[in-house]
């Protein structure tokens, strides 16, 4: 009788992450920062329909890279999860960190439990009454979960994308206008061009807005700011 074929639980680990770290890098990069009046987000996605970028509840928004079918799944169910949850309790019940926390171990348990992993990180941010009251939860591949302020980049330029943001972040927090050439710059320095504002997916979670915090950005209001 043949023996199985033994591979150690250390280098299977080590080769699921390698996987979903090149599926990853070879999609276009998010970058979310903060701004005086809330986040904002954008994503070279030349696509007008197929978003990396949504709106989850009130205050709270989604932001994916890598695959598009498997984070488009998460998104699904994470709105279905706080719709579900809003509903039963109160709006007030569904938190950014608890949203992390389901996507973490559903992440997690795909990693550990599955033949392949997800080839896609998530981003999950909720705006609160102030700067520092905002939430930025950075899920990976394998559900680790960081809590981040300022800036998140993710993508196939997260590193280069996070040296810009980290030399270039100023110690104020910008305006919307200045937090839109940031994040434009630090997209043509590191992709070496000058991206569109038709390639760019825009969106904000703006504080001073009503119940509803999320808007996306239109071309011409991309060409005002830029």
């Amino acid at each position: 009788m043949p023996m199985p074929y033994y591979v150690s639980p250390e280098q299977l680990m080590k080769d699921k992450a390698d996987y979903a770290r090149k599926g990853i890098a070879r999609g276009k990069s998010v970058i979310v920062l903060e701004y005086s009046d809330g986040l904002l987000f954008i994503a070279e996605n030349p696509s007008a329909t197929l978003h990396k970028i949504s709106e989850i509840y009130d205050r709270i928004a989604f932001a994916g890279v890598g695959k598009f079918n498997e984070f488009e799944q998460l998104r699904i169910g994470g709105i279905r999860l706080v719709d579900v949850k809003g509903y039963s309790y109160s709006r007030e019940d569904v938190t950014a960190k608890g949203l992390a926390n389901a996507y973490s171990q559903s992440l997690g348990n795909i990693f550990t439990s599955e033949l392949k992993p997800y080839e896609c990180e998530v981003l999950v941010a909720a705006v609160g009454d102030a700067t520092e009251t905002n939430e930025l939860f950075h899920i990976l591949y394998d559900g680790s979960v960081t809590d981040r302020q300022e800036w998140v980049a993710m993508g196939g330029q997260a590193d280069a994308l996070g040296t810009y943001l980290k030399e270039k972040y100023p110690s104020k927090t910008p305006d919307l206008g200045k937090a839109m050439k940031l994040g434009n710059d630090a997209l043509r320095s590191v992709e070496g061009r000058a991206v569109a504002p038709e390639a760019l997916e825009v969106a904000v979670l703006d504080r001073t807005r009503g119940r509803r915090k999320f808007s996306r950005l239109s071309p011409e209001e991309l060409q005002k700011l830029l």
